[in-house]
């Protein structure tokens, strides 16, 4: 008999923010025409998909006001807002609140849809995000499937009530988006007060990470809009902590947490414009850059200390302290090897992570680099004073 096989279960995908808005205004918005509270709604995704969200509750506010919420389903993709209750209030003016001639024609769409931010929504509050300050962070992409999501309803009711819609408006609220939105970079963003509606497909792929790159996107943007010519790259908040202490002359904007994503980092702030791109990280984190993966995560990347000591051999001769890198169980014990015995092997490890970043940024922008222990302490940097 052959060796049995294990499959890994297939990773469930979920859906946006964005997605979860739009099917809250949906189903308010489908309780005002029909009266009947629907179990789930229908939404066109951006990717001209269809998924069917379940709704958690709805609620008659008055004859022409209704609210609904959804439960965001992240699927398998780590999400802060993931569980998360999303709402939508929908208001319709109708045609009995106007003047006669603005009655809009029987099929014809609505001629105004307002999205507004409510309880739990930020506030934009910086340029370089694709919302203009003091617009409500509800990004374009989730707003376009809102506004086709009420014409969904719109165009496949046929009651009088619906014939006479002149206007609605759309209030989206998160009950807990303040708290959440502390979990998030959004204050470094300039988006105050809550959480952002994200989306650029409205379904979540399993570990695509679709919003931290999106967050790399706008910090980067909002770093560029607000005058900065150098950015620096950190890998998460103890690397940034660390550069900020190091670096005293540069805005807080200026420093971007990256997470995992050397590569497209590098190459999103090499298309902003940015004249230099300061790596700032720990030894693990550098030691990956060095042998030039393309995304940092333990998942998605071996670090190879039998690399290590094959570049300690090359650089001491020392066969003896090559071999014990060897056998490290971590990066951490290794740097201890490192600092006791050869602590210039650092900058070696410098000069090979900044030949990866090179390859990712291209070459029209300056690339620093600096390397820390795990106490904050500089070991390595090619900034000048």
């Amino acid at each position: 008999m052959g060796k049995k096989t294990t499959q890994t279960p297939a990773l469930k995908s979920g859906f946006t923010t964005g997605t979860a808005a739009a099917a809250a205004a949906k189903a308010a918005l489908t309780r005002i025409v029909t009266g009947a509270d629907p179990d789930s709604v229908d939404i066109l995704l951006l990717t001209g998909d269809r998924i069917r969200i379940p709704v958690h509750c709805c609620r008659q506010i008055s004859g022409c006001r209704a609210s609904a919420t959804v439960i965001k389903d992240a699927g398998d993709d780590p999400d802060v807002t993931h569980g998360a209750e999303i709402g939508a209030i929908v208001t319709l003016c109708i045609a009995n609140d106007l003047q006669e001639s603005q009655v809009v024609e029987k099929n014809k769409e609505p001629l105004n849809i307002t999205i507004t931010g409510g309880e739990g929504v930020g506030q934009i509050t910086l340029p370089g995000l694709e919302i203009p300050p003091g617009e409500p962070a509800i990004n374009l992409g989730p707003r376009k499937m809102i506004v086709q999501a009420i014409n969904d309803v719109l165009n496949t009711q046929r009651t009088n009530h619906v014939d006479k819609v002149e206007a609605v408006c759309v209030e989206v609220f998160v009950p807990q988006g303040k708290v959440l939105a502390e979990k998030t970079l959004n204050a470094r963003l300039g988006i105050i007060g809550g959480i952002s509606i994200l989306g650029t497909t409205g379904v979540v792929r399993p570990m695509s990470h679709e919003a931290y790159e999106a967050t790399i996107a706008s910090s980067l943007s909002v770093a560029r809009a607000g005058g900065c010519m150098q950015v620096v790259l950190t890998t998460g908040r103890r690397s940034e902590r660390f550069a900020q202490g190091a670096i005293l002359d540069l805005p807080e904007i200026a420093f971007v947490q990256i997470g995992d994503f050397f590569k497209i980092s590098l190459e999103a702030a090499a298309q902003k414009g940015f004249a230099t791109i300061t790596l700032a990280v720990l030894f693990g984190k550098a030691m990956k850059m060095a042998q030039g993966f393309a995304h940092t995560h333990a998942a998605k990347s071996d670090l190879s200390l039998t690399v290590l000591s094959e570049w300690a051999m090359a650089v001491t001769s020392d066969r003896d302290f090559s071999r014990r890198l060897s056998l490290a169980n971590t990066a951490r014990e290794a740097l201890s090897m490192i600092m006791e015995t050869h602590p210039a092997m650092i900058s070696g490890v410098g000069r090979r992570m900044l030949l990866s970043a090179r390859r990712f940024s291209g070459t029209n922008v300056a690339l620093q680099g600096m390397i820390f222990d795990y106490t904050g302490k500089v070991l390595y940097t090619s900034r000048k004073a």
